[in-house]
C-alpha cells in the first residue's frame, strides 16, 4: 500500500495552505515551510490531472468518441 495522498486530499492540504499564506498569520520560517510543502502539492496535483486528461483522451479514442462529444 502507498503513502500517496489522493488529488482530493492533496487539493484540500493545499487549499488550506493558501488560506494560511493569505492570511499574513504565518511567521517568515513557517511561510517558507508552507510556500514549499505548497509547490509540491501542487505538482502532484498536476500530475494527477495530466494522467487523467491523458486517460479521457485513451478512452476517447479507443471508442471512437472525441473528449466534449454529446451522443
Amino acid at each position: 500500500m502507498t503513502d500517496e495522498p489522493t488529488f482530493e486530499t492533496a487539493q484540500r492540504e493545499l487549499d488550506g495552505i493558501v488560506e494560511r499564506l493569505e492570511s499574513g498569520q504565518a511567521s517568515l520560517d513557517e511561510a517558507i515551510q508552507l510556500w514549499e510543502r505548497g509547490e509540491e502539492l501542487y505538482r502532484f496535483c498536476l500530475s494527477k490531472l495530466d494522467a487523467a486528461h491523458g486517460r479521457i483522451e485513451e478512452l476517447a479514442r479507443t471508442t471512437g468518441a472525441a473528449p466534449g462529444d454529446e451522443r
